[in-house]
């Protein structure tokens, strides 16, 4: 019974989804020119290469926000239901609070906070 619900369930989402992407294939307007392949920035033709190098501390930095981001995101939940989580929530919130503050010291340490 199970399985067979699975299966209905995938057929109906690929069905679903194939139908979405036929309907948006033929109501889409459709124009093709070479100048759509062309790069654009601001408007402004591009002159030499497209390829250029730049720091990777700029990637470093936003990888480096984005983990905390997502992490401070994960002490919402857990905000919320403090109260039912008990002493082992307590726990657990805290053993991730130092893991959290240990790969900051790490990345404080490396420099990866400064911009050079």
């Amino acid at each position: 019974m199970n399985l067979t619900l699975l299966i209905v369930v995938i057929l109906t989402a690929i069905a679903l989804v194939g139908i979405a992407l036929g309907v948006a294939r033929i109501v889409s307007p459709r124009s093709y020119n070479r100048q759509k392949g062309e790069a654009y920035e601001c408007g402004i033709p591009t002159r030499g290469r497209s390829w250029m190098q730049f720091k990777a501390g700029y990637y470093l930095f936003a990888i480096l926000f984005l983990m905390f981001d997502v992490e401070a995101v994960f002490l919402f939940p857990w905000a919320v239901t403090v109260q039912d989580a008990g002493i082992d929530g307590l726990i657990n919130i805290l053993f991730f609070m130092v893991i959290l503050i240990l790969g900051l010291a790490y990345a404080w340490r490396k420099g990866a906070l400064e911009w050079k």
